[in-house]
Formats: structure tokens, C-alpha cells, sequence
């Protein structure tokens, strides 16, 4: 029962959002950059079962290893400093179909638990929208809210809150 009114306040709140703009691509389907595609002799499979492209994936010197989208308070706009990385990885799984990410939006401390659900929706909706126009799949990715509930840093203050609002990218299987 909780669960239904959670999800009801949820699309209730996203309906009455005073702004509900898709986020601002230019030709997001263009240009390769870094953490471009991976033929397929990338993706054989490794001794555990798993596919071959996380090492990729957990390489500190692919852009794909950073996997968390930060904002501005009370938005869910990303920012241009993360175009590139969200750009990457919606072509790492454009070109690796069997992939697949779940999006974790999340939000500061501040506001209602109802708002910040909605707020993380937002959050986690709008990488999945630039994901998808450039080309990766909608099946291929799962946007979750996970609103104040899963803080990266605890206390008060600016530099606590800017590490919480985020969207973070998480792999299926790692």
C-alpha cells in the first residue's frame, strides 16, 4: 500500500513540475570523443562468466569508469561538464547490446521525502533521455529514484549536498 501511494505522490509530482524540458543535445548522436565503441573481439567473455567489456568499464583511464552525474540545487538539468561522460557511456551501450545500466537518481537531505523521490526521477530520467538520443537503447536502461535514502557523504552544508545530488551509473552484472 505504501508502495502505491509513493508511486501515485511520485507521478503526481512530476506532473505538476513547474518545467519540463528535455535536456539541451546538440546532434548528441554525432562525434566519437573518448570512451567511443568497442568491436566485437572487445567483448569476448572472461574466466568468471562475465563479459569482456568491464574491464573497459573499470579502466581509471576510460572516462567510463566515472559513473556519477552531479547538479545544481533543486535541478536535474545536466550540466555541460557531464556531457561527454553521459555521451560515452550511451555509446559503449549502443555498441554493446547486451549491456545494460541502471540509473540511481539521488538528492540531498533537503525537501519532503515525496519531493526528493520526485526530484531523483527527474534526475535519473533526464540522463536516460540523453542516453537514448544518442543511441542506446530504452530497454537497455532502467531509471530508479532513490531520492535522500542513499547519501555518498553525511552532515550538513554545501560540499555535503553537492555529492549527494547526482545520478549515478551502475552496470547490470558488475
Amino acid at each position: 500500500m505504501r508502495k502505491i501511494l509513493g508511486i501515485s505522490l511520485i507521478v503526481l509530482l512530476s506532473a505538476c513540475a513547474s518545467q519540463t524540458t528535455q535536456p539541451e543535445v546538440d546532434d548528441l548522436a554525432a562525434g566519437s570523443g573518448a570512451g567511443g565503441g568497442m568491436s566485437s573481439s572487445d567483448l569476448g567473455g572472461s574466466a568468471g562468466g562475465r563479459p569482456g567489456y568491464f574491464s573497459q568499464l573499470n579502466d581509471p583511464n576510460s572516462i567510463l569508469s566515472q559513473r556519477s552525474v552531479y547538479y545544481d540545487y533543486d535541478s536535474y538539468i545536466v550540466k555541460g561538464e557531464y556531457r561527454e561522460l553521459v555521451l560515452s557511456h550511451a555509446r559503449f551501450l549502443r555498441d554493446n547490446p547486451t549491456a545494460n545500466v541502471i540509473l540511481q537518481g539521488n538528492t540531498d537531505d533537503r525537501g519532503s521525502r515525496e519531493y526528493n523521490l520526485a526530484l531523483g526521477q527527474r534526475r535519473a530520467d533526464s540522463v536516460k533521455n540523453m542516453m537514448t538520443l544518442a543511441g542506446a537503447r530504452d530497454a537497455q536502461i532502467e531509471s530508479v529514484s532513490l531520492g535522500e535514502e542513499k547519501p555518498r557523504a553525511l552532515g550538513q552544508g554545501e560540499a555535503v549536498w553537492s555529492q549527494n545530488r547526482r545520478t549515478d551509473i551502475l552496470y547490470r552484472g558488475e
